[in-house]
Order: structure tokens, then C-alpha cells, then sequence
């Protein structure tokens, strides 16, 4: 398998741009279009099988470093064959996991970019926002004079009076903050897929200049 380093999609910011240039790797990707046959033999409507290839005309065979949560996120951003129903919606996978995990990256019914757990919970409103994230979290990690992480309760305690929300990251159960020196990151995703309180995560970020 041959890889590479090349220009990153279009409407990413300028941050995201040179996190995905610089420090992704796009390896070669599969061409789903080549399944539409099959899955659609299956009942995959072929809608569904397009919208994947799409995902992976855009994504596909990009990995990039871990993400600081969810055990670092999929490996490689890799579409594969949809799942669901017409009543339920369709989603399917965004690529394979790094490790063992209870949950899978999933692209769901509305293009969101989010995790299979208990149940689907969207982490971002799109494949763009969890990559700008990712960007993010790099670029704070690089430039802060401290990291805090939080967990449960620590979480919900904290005042975020005063911060506004990023923008790019397109955040639906996660979201990221923005103060006057510090970025704060909030990962929810694992507490609402699983229910699980003690699972909410937050990463702050201080030190930072403008």
C-alpha cells in the first residue's frame, strides 16, 4: 500500500489545512463504487451506497494523528458498507478503530461524524468538524502553558462564563471553547452513548496567547 502527503480538502480552515497537510498521511483508498452491485443487491439503497463514496472521494485513506480522546479515534478514515434502514436511517463506518473498542466511528443518517455505542451519538455535525478538532487539540496542545483534564462532576462544574463556542468544530455532543488565554475541550460522547456520567471528559487549556 503506497502513501503520501497531499492538499487537504477544501473549506477546511487555514489551522485544519496545515494539520492535515503537514502531519496526515493519505494512503490509497478503496473504491467503494466498485460494491454498488452488491450492497445494493442487498437492499442498500443507492443513495446510501454514493453517499459513502463521496465520503470517501473527500476522506478516504487519511490517517492522521490521535485524537486526545476516544482512544485516539479511527486509524485511518476508511467508508465502508452502510447499515440501517429506510425507517431507521443509514449510517456507516468511518474507519476502523486503533484498539479494542465498545463502540465504532460512524457517519450518520444526516452526514454527522460520531460514535455507535449504546446508541448512535454524534460527536460533530461533520467528518470536517472531527478533523478540525483534531487540528485544534494539536495546535492547544503546542502552545499551552498548562493542560488540565477533568472528569464527571469536574466537568459540569465548570464556568464557562465568558467563553464562546468554536465554530469549525461543528459541535453536537462535543464542543470546544474558546477564553481569553485558554481553549477548553469537552468530550461528552462516551457519557451519552453509554450513559455513563463518570465517562464525561473535558481537557483545559491555559497559557495560551491570542
Amino acid at each position: 500500500m503506497t502513501s503520501d502527503t497531499g492538499a487537504a480538502p477544501a473549506g477546511l480552515s487555514p489551522r485544519a489545512r496545515r494539520f492535515v497537510e503537514v502531519d496526515g498521511i493519505r494512503l490509497r483508498r478503496q473504491d467503494v463504487r466498485r460494491h454498488r452491485d452488491v450492497w445494493t443487491g442487498h437492499g442498500i439503497p443507492a443513495a446510501e451506497v454514493e453517499r459513502a463514496a463521496a465520503f470517501q472521494d473527500r476522506w478516504g485513506g487519511l490517517a492522521l494523528p490521535p485524537a486526545p480522546f476516544y482512544e485516539g479515534g479511527p486509524r485511518v478514515l476508511d467508508a465502508d458498507c452502510p447499515e440501517g434502514s429506510d425507517a431507521a436511517g443509514w449510517s456507516f463506518p468511518a474507519g476502523d478503530c486503533r484498539v479494542s473498542m465498545a463502540y465504532g466511528f460512524m457517519i450518520g443518517p444526516d452526514g454527522a461524524f460520531g460514535i455507535d455505542a449504546n446508541h448512535w451519538t454524534p460527536l460533530h455535525a461533520s467528518t470536517d468538524g472531527w478533523v478540525e478538532s483534531l487540528a485544534l487539540a494539536a495546535h492547544a496542545r503546542l502552545r499551552a502553558g498548562t493542560v488540565t483534564r477533568l472528569r464527571g462532576s469536574a466537568v459540569e462544574a465548570l464556568d464557562l462564563g465568558g467563553f464562546e463556542p468554536v465554530p469549525e468544530v461543528q459541535g453536537v455532543t462535543d464542543s470546544w471553547w474558546r477564553g481569553e488565554d485558554s481553549l477548553v475541550a469537552v468530550y461528552r460522547g462516551e457519557a451519552v452513548g453509554f450513559n455513563a456520567p463518570w465517562c464525561l471528559e473535558a481537557h483545559v487549556y491555559g497559557g495560551l496567547d491570542e
